[in-house]
């Protein structure tokens, strides 16, 4: 091999090891895109569900980012509006929670599975993945209401094949010691106990987005 064919084949190796590197430097970029579940009502930044998930699975040895798109009051109709400026290209996978506002105002659960769906077709759309989190609606509204939209989320996944987390409030929703004083929003011990139940389902859905499935 002549020596200058050697210098440009090393030089072609050394940028190709450089590029993968950086490749495999870069974070996975997730996105929390919800309501004041999501955003962290009453809680620093730091303790709000995105930034306690991100940390538990960076402590798995998993790279990645998620910020906090969640709009306290949001409804789905609200998510449907701002979905595709607030989930900005590079994003990688959205981690799915709305739902919760629209029960509380007694929306027709049709509504909401509707504003669902064109959520998660638009981000499928632009190839990025999603994880669903569900939402049970409160007991006063009553059994034909609750029948129809807690039946969405598990409908919705079977439909569109996503990973899929049944109740976000998990663990938290009948403890009082785990949730502010308003009796439905976590404290920063209930996102505690949120993350810890949640954190298989993200590792599962990180890891399928890092193999490219």
């Amino acid at each position: 091999m002549a020596l200058k064919d050697f210098l440009a084949f090393f030089f072609g190796l050394a940028m190709t090891i450089a590029l993968s590197g950086a490749v495999r430097a870069e974070s996975l970029s997730l996105i929390g895109f919800g309501d004041s579940l999501m955003a962290g009502y009453q809680l620093a930044p730091e303790d709000a569900f995105p930034a306690r998930l991100e940390k538990a699975l960076k402590d798995k040895g998993l790279d990645v980012t998620i910020a906090n798109a969640g709009v306290s009051g949001d409804t789905t109709s609200g998510g449907l509006a701002r979905v595709d400026w607030s989930v900005p290209d590079g994003t990688k996978g959205v981690i799915l929670e709305l739902g919760a506002n629209d029960a509380l105002r007694g929306i027709p659960p049709e509504e909401t599975g509707k504003n669902l769906e064109a959520m998660i077709i638009r981000l499928k759309e632009r190839r990025i993945a999603v994880l669903l989190v569900g939402m049970l609606a409160p007991p006063n509204l009553g059994p034909d209401y609750a029948e129809r939209f807690n039946a969405i989320y598990s409908e919705l996944a079977r439909e569109h094949n996503l990973l899929f987390y049944p109740f976000f409030l998990d663990g938290v929703v009948t403890r009082a010691n785990l949730q502010l004083e308003d009796g439905m929003h976590p404290n920063g011990e209930g996102i505690g106990v949120m993350v810890e139940r949640f954190l298989p389902t993200a590792e599962q859905f990180v890891k399928s987005l890092m193999k490219g499935e």
